[in-house]
């Protein structure tokens, strides 16, 4: 780290088709975000930068839904992402947006010079065309069956089941997501980066130089890909809403949203320079810079192959020194979905738990997916915050501070000799800042916030050892020793956990009113905070408030309520049957009935045999239920009975009739019954 003379963090830039969700805070921002504050308080010279993605196809669609136009969606969701980062703390030094007018010239430029230098391959090819639309169909305007796994509702650019990355034209079956209509092939030019050229550097760059420093979830998908072989990957898409393509003869298309976007982070960096005073092309263009993008597993493609094969390209930038790339977040044992808006949305949450942001943060980090999925749980959030953010790290700044205030009325008392535990225990938090950092710096986020609740469980249990509140009448110059030695790890606390807790962090900074400490400081400084200091007097700013039992209801009953309107919105009603005539329908002879017996048929696992009160008599009915209702269940209920159906063997008995039932959405059957209860055996229904 000492040689690195700049950083430049990157964080994937959201669509602006929707709010962010927890799984892009745990896969993205969160780390990212972790990352660049510890950087910078090691006194390093970083910018990080984000922005929101405006021109793809998805928010095309998403405007086409709501009947207004891309930019209206666009401006929406950017000012509620912006906020929501804001918010929740995520320190951007720059969070742009991919309409700007730097980006616009910057991405164009781009283009320009790869067109010039002939680094494209131009191709006229046959597309596919929605005819009623009168456009071409690209991406996710076409839904079909993915060739290698098979899934039905495949998009265009990549199967979402299997991740496989694919042309339209490879889909089978496919159709257009605008009319439903199965498209035609029609002609159109488009520039191609020709992936296959950049295939030994890309291989011999990761496969071999960042063996032993990348993620194997990452070296693996590059692996594969670069296995299978690769293509040529279209630049440039024939669309209305994006950057256009700056090429004569190129009208009605535009550049393709996963060339356009990762130049995102370079027109970002720039108008942060030209922001602050700065020159960017050092955070860019020097070797000495370290480059790191922090995404989700579904953007490793374009970070690893396409990308740095667009700056490898162009030739003037350097190319990523680490891409930590995390796997997907689950919810409730369920895969977040945005369509079917089975998310925790950060924007609402912010309104749901106010004050909360450090314990979605820690909670999302300490159940991180960085090695494999994981699974998002609110029994899990509760206990992250009240068995360990509440009684652990709040529960020790606590103490310290209300024995600092009762003993000293707040001032940091002048320590006696130290024993043997206080020096070794002042000695092990001079360690924890290496500890932590050599986490954060191997992009293990998860273990590093368990090394710094660590720190905090170290002071509890150096306190509950040393029992200051028992020895305060016995001796009450040891007492001052233990509480000086105690107030040292809540200096050490407002820098270990400011990456993780940030507003936590500068909560106790506040408490204890110290000057913001540098990372190094804890380990360099023998003395943290002074005798003699004074913190804040009175009754202590809590740090953490339990998550009750009831809040973590709400949120069950909500994503509940989620769930049964997907049903609804789901629900395939089965198709009217061939018309029949009044002739027809009167031939049914339909009766209310009571079943007086009912047992299981043997070796049957459907089947139930009744004995049925017609009315008219007691007939045996075999019916079709026994996997919605046990058989002592219905004895004495109402049903309905067709009576006149001809008689049918099944597995040996006669069955004489059939009960009316209806099936619910999830494969339960219901019967059909007459509301009133005075409604006598033998009723006809008509």
């Amino acid at each position: 780290m000492a040689n690195q003379k700049k950083y430049t963090i990157t964080a994937a830039l959201p669509y602006t088709n929707g709010p962010v969700h927890i799984g892009h805070l745990a896969g993205v921002y969160v780390p990212a975000d972790i990352y660049s504050r510890y950087l910078r308080q090691k006194k390093q010279d970083v910018v990080f930068v984000c922005g929101s993605d405006e021109h793809g196809v998805p928010i095309t669609i998403k405007a086409k839904k709501e009947g207004i136009t891309p930019q209206d969606v666009v401006d929406k969701y950017h000012a509620i992402i912006k906020k929501s980062f804001e918010d929740f703390g995520i320190s951007f030094d720059n969070y742009s947006r991919t309409s700007a007018e730097v980006h616009h010239k910057t991405a164009s430029d781009f283009f320009t010079k790869l067109y010039n230098e002939g680094k494209f391959v131009e191709e006229v090819t046959e597309q596919l065309y929605d005819e009623e639309a009168k456009q071409f169909l690209a991406d996710r305007f076409v839904v079909g069956t993915c060739p290698k796994c098979g899934n039905e509702e495949s998009y265009g650019d990549q199967c979402e089941k299997c991740g496989t990355s694919h042309n339209a034209t490879d889909l089978i079956n496919p159709k257009s997501a605008i009319t439903g209509n199965v498209p035609s092939l029609k002609e159109t030019k488009h520039w191609y980066l020709p992936l296959d050229k950049h295939q030994d550097f890309l291989k011999e760059w990761i496969l071999e130089g960042h063996k032993d420093d990348w993620k194997p979830n990452v070296l693996g998908q590059v692996k594969s890909w670069i296995e299978d072989g690769l293509r040529p990957r279209a630049v440039t898409r024939d669309l209305d809403w994006g950057i256009p393509v700056p090429v004569e003869g190129a009208e009605g298309k535009v550049l393709y949203v996963w060339f356009d976007a990762p130049i995102g982070y370079i027109s970002a960096t720039k108008e942060w320079a030209e922001r602050e005073g700065k020159d960017w092309e050092p955070y860019w263009k020097d070797e000495n810079t370290k480059l790191v993008h922090f995404i989700g597993k579904d953007n490793i493609v374009f970070h690893c192959i396409i990308f740095p094969s667009m700056l490898k390209a162009h030739g003037d930038y350097i190319l990523p020194e680490n891409v930590p790339a995390n796997e997907f977040l689950n919810l409730e044992g369920n895969k977040l979905s945005t369509s079917k808006n089975w998310a925790v949305w950060l924007h609402e949450y912010l309104e749901e738990f106010p004050g909360k942001q450090d314990v979605l943060r820690y909670a999302l980090t300490a159940n991180a997916p960085e090695t494999k999925d994981n699974d998002f749980t609110w029994s899990d959030f509760q206990a992250r915050n009240n068995n360990e953010l509440v009684a652990n790290f709040g529960n020790f700044v606590n103490r310290v501070i209300v024995l600092t205030n009762k003993y000293y009325d707040g001032i940091v008392p002048t320590p006696n000799e130290f024993s043997e535990l206080d020096l070794e225990v002042l000695e092990e938090i001079k360690n924890y800042p290496g500890i932590v950092g050599k986490s954060i710096e191997r992009y293990r986020f998860r273990e590093a916030s368990q090394e710094m609740m660590n720190l905090s469980r170290l002071g509890n249990k150096y306190l509950g050892d040393e029992e200051p509140w028992k020895k305060i009448k016995e001796d009450p110059e040891r007492v001052k020793t233990i509480m000086y030695v105690a107030l040292q790890f809540a200096a050490a606390l407002t820098v270990v956990s400011e990456p993780f807790i940030p507003f936590t962090a500068k909560k106790l900074q506040n408490i204890l009113k110290i000057e913001t400490l540098g990372w190094d400081e804890i380990s360099e400084k023998d003395v943290l905070i002074p005798a003699g200091h004074q913190i804040q007097t009175g009754k202590p700013e809590v740090l953490f408030s339990k998550v009750e039992d009831k809040d973590v209801q709400a949120q069950l009953d909500k994503l509940e309520a989620t769930k049964l309107a997907n049903e609804q919105a789901n629900k395939v009603v089965e198709p009217e049957k061939e018309t029949i005539t009044f002739e027809d329908f009167t031939k049914m002879d339909i009766r209310t009935g009571t079943i007086i017996e009912a047992e299981k048929m043997p070796k049957a696992k459907k089947l139930l045999v009744l004995k049925v009160d017609t009315g008219i008599d007691t007939r045996t009915i075999v019916s079709g239920i026994a996997e919605s209702f046990k058989p002592e269940d219905i004895i004495g209920k109402k049903v309905s009975v067709l009576v006149n159906l001809a008689p049918r063997k099944l597995r040996g008995v006669e069955s004489q009739g059939m009960i009316l039932m209806a099936e619910t959405q999830d494969g339960k059957l219901s019967f059909v019954q007459a509301e009133e209860d005075n409604v006598r055996n033998g009723e006809m229904i008509s």
